[in-house]
C-alpha cells in the first residue's frame, strides 16, 4: 500500500467531505479513493470515518490521526520541494480564505501579477465572511481583518485597516451631519454583525478615546451588503477606505467626523503553526504584503 498516497486521500476526503469530490480532484474514481481509505483503516486496525448515505464523520481516533496527517504531509511536501530545488520555482495549489469584499476588491485584482511571477502556483480562493477553520477546511492561509484569536495559528501583519464613518449625501441632508461621536445616538447606524462588539463604535481624537453604543434597523455579516444599504441612504456605516474609495471620490458617500479617527483593525495573513511554512504560502504572503504596503488606498 502507498501509505502517503492513502494519507493524502484520507485528508482530502475529510476536507471535501466527499469521496467522489476527492476522486475528481485526484483524477481518479470514487471507488479508488474509498479503497485507499479502507486500506489505511485496515493497516491501522481502527475506524477513521463513519459513513452514512448523506455524510462522513471522523471517529475520535480519526480526528486525532487527521491532525497528524496534515502535519506530516506538510513536512513531506516541504522536504520534497527542497530536494527538487523548487525554492526558485514554487508550485502547487494554494488554498486561500478571505472575506468577500477583501477577496473581490483586494486579492482578485492582484492575481494576474501574482501568476506572472509564480506561473506554477494555482489558486483556489474561497470567499466567506465567517471565521474559517483553516485545518478543518484544508486552507493554506486566510486573510482576515481582525486580531488573531487562536493560539494554534500564526498571524503575519500585512497592513493596518482604519475604519471610516460614512453616509450618503441624501442621508445627511435628511437627518443632519453628526458633529461628534455622541451624536450617533440619534442616528440610524448600520452594523457589521461579525464583530464581537457589533453595537459599539470606537473613535479617537487628540489622544482621547470614545466608545459609542449605536443602534439601527439593519445589520449584516457582509461588508458589500452594508455598503449597498449605505449608498441607498439608509444610515451611517463604518467601512475601510479600500472598500469605498471610488464611492467617496464620486461623491456617492461622504466621510463623516473626519477629525476623529475610527477604529483600526489589522489585516493579517493567518496560517497553521506548523514546523514548515510551504514556499507557495510564503511567496503569496510576501507578495500581498508588498502590494498592500505600497498602495496608499490601503493606508
Amino acid at each position: 500500500m502507498d501509505q502517503l498516497g492513502a494519507m493524502r486521500a484520507f485528508v482530502r476526503v475529510v476536507q471535501t467531505g466527499s469521496f467522489s469530490a476527492t476522486g475528481r480532484e485526484m483524477n481518479t474514481t470514487q471507488t479508488t479513493i474509498s479503497k485507499k481509505v479502507a486500506a489505511l483503516e485496515s493497516k491501522l486496525g481502527v475506524k477513521l470515518l463513519t459513513r452514512t448515505s448523506r455524510e462522513l464523520a471522523l471517529t475520535p481516533v480519526g480526528a486525532e490521526y487527521y491532525e497528524k496527517c496534515v502535519m506530516i504531509l506538510g513536512e513531506v511536501d516541504e522536504a520534497e520541494a527542497q530536494a527538487r530545488t523548487e525554492i526558485a520555482t514554487p508550485r502547487g495549489v494554494l488554498r486561500i480564505a478571505a472575506p468577500v469584499a477583501l477577496g473581490r476588491l483586494v486579492i482578485a485584482p492582484l492575481m494576474a501579477e501574482f501568476f506572472s511571477l509564480y506561473p506554477e502556483i494555482k489558486v483556489n480562493l474561497s470567499l466567506n465572511d465567517r471565521h474559517v477553520d483553516l485545518i478543518g477546511e484544508g486552507m493554506d492561509v486566510a486573510i482576515r481583518a481582525r486580531k488573531l484569536e487562536d493560539s494554534s495559528l500564526v498571524a503575519r501583519h500585512l497592513i493596518d485597516n482604519p475604519m471610516y464613518l460614512l453616509a450618503s449625501p441624501e442621508y445627511l441632508a435628511k437627518f443632519g451631519v453628526p458633529q461628534c461621536p455622541d451624536d450617533l445616538h440619534s442616528h440610524n447606524c448600520l452594523v457589521y454583525s461579525m464583530l464581537k462588539s457589533i453595537n459599539i463604535w470606537h473613535f479617537s481624537r487628540d489622544g482621547q478615546e470614545y466608545s459609542v453604543p449605536v443602534s439601527g434597523n439593519f445589520q449584516s455579516d457582509n461588508g458589500d451588503v452594508l455598503l449597498e444599504v449605505a449608498l441607498r441612504g439608509l444610515g451611517l456605516v463604518q467601512l475601510p477606505l479600500w472598500m469605498v474609495a471610488d464611492d467617496v471620490s464620486a461623491g456617492r458617500l461622504k466621510i463623516v467626523l473626519p477629525e476623529y479617527s475610527g477604529q483600526t483593525l489589522p489585516i493579517n495573513a493567518i496560517y497553521p503553526q506548523n514546523r514548515y511554512v510551504p514556499l507557495k504560502v510564503r511567496c503569496f504572503i510576501d507578495f500581498l504584503k508588498h502590494k498592500l504596503s505600497t498602495n496608499p488606498v490601503y493606508q
